[in-house]
């Protein structure tokens, strides 16, 4: 089977998804309940998985065992969960499909959803105070997520997002939403990824960049998407973000100078790798998926 990032990132996610349930199942005190099977239902959804891919390989390439991150990349993902869920939610993106299949408000009601996506959230953190690491490397990771996720992170672009729509297109105002609505994330699975294999602050901060950069063009790629491709190849509706008037680069510059966009992030997140080996060539192969995918 040819070594592509599709076959890489498919065989990644079937070891992942095995680890992740393990995990999800270990903490349960009620595995019945219908929080639970939403949290379940939401974490454990077909994906990618590319957020936790990046917190193992970038700890691989600092010279770190992958055994040390598989519990850090279950945080960053369950984070990346809990985003989903609220962002499906009626207040938000009010959506009915995610990943082919219903929204967890849609299955299991807005309440439990609510409740699914804070248990998430919460989740994350447990893991990370649990890991079997020094004091001081648990205390860095939890500062790391708990930045990329908050009001200066993930969550403060994602309100940045709600508060911009129907507003006249910015460029200063999509580059906020979108460096940390989505690239902030990636940034921190990187370099918590190579936080966990003890790297240097030089390989550390290269990676941290890459992974911003690799944010940038996948959401530039997102919304493309959302107007060039259909809801079959996506798994969820699609043109939402036009019609909802969101800040989005197809609708600030058009189709032509997005794909430029998208173009010259991936190109400065490869830079970002050129003074890493053949080893980082998967990732090099990540950089140039996230633009080109079609779903």
């Amino acid at each position: 089977m040819a070594n592509t990032i599709n076959n890489i990132l498919q065989a990644f996610a079937t070891e992942f998804d095995r680890r992740f349930d393990k995990l999800l199942t270990d903490g349960a005190e009620d595995s019945h309940s219908p929080l639970f099977e939403a949290m379940r239902y939401s974490a454990l959804a077909p994906g990618k998985r590319i957020r936790p891919f990046l917190v193992v390989r970038c700890c691989e390439l600092v010279g770190g065992d992958r055994g040390h991150a598989w519990s850090v990349a279950a945080a960053v993902e369950c984070i990346h969960a809990f985003s989903l869920i609220h962002d499906d939610l009626p207040a938000m993106d009010d959506d009915d499909l995610r990943r082919g299949r219903p929204t967890c408000h849609r299955k299991f009601g807005e309440a439990i959803a609510i409740l699914a996506g804070d248990a998430l959230s919460a989740l994350a953190f447990t893991l990370l105070s649990e890991l079997k690491a020094e004091a001081s490397l648990r205390v860095q990771l939890v500062q790391e997520l708990a930045l990329a996720t908050g009001w200066s992170g993930m969550i403060g672009g994602q309100a940045a997002d709600v508060v911009g729509q129907d507003q006249a297109s910015s460029r200063e105002l999509l580059s906020y939403i979108h460096a940390r609505k989505t690239a902030r994330l990636f940034e921190a699975a990187c370099r918590m990824g190579a936080m966990c294999g003890a790297g240097n602050d030089k390989f550390v901060n290269q990676l941290a960049q890459f992974g911003h950069m690799l944010g940038q063009s996948f959401q530039i790629a997102d919304d493309l998407l959302d107007v060039t491709s259909t809801q079959h190849e996506l798994g969820k509706a699609v043109g939402k973000d036009g019609l909802a008037g969101k800040q989005t680069y197809p609708a600030c510059f058009g189709l032509e100078e997005s794909q430029k966009a998208a173009q010259r992030a991936r190109d400065a997140a490869l830079a970002c790798l050129d003074s890493m080996g053949d080893e980082a060539d998967d990732l090099r192969q990540l950089a140039r998926f996230v633009v080109d995918r079609k779903h």
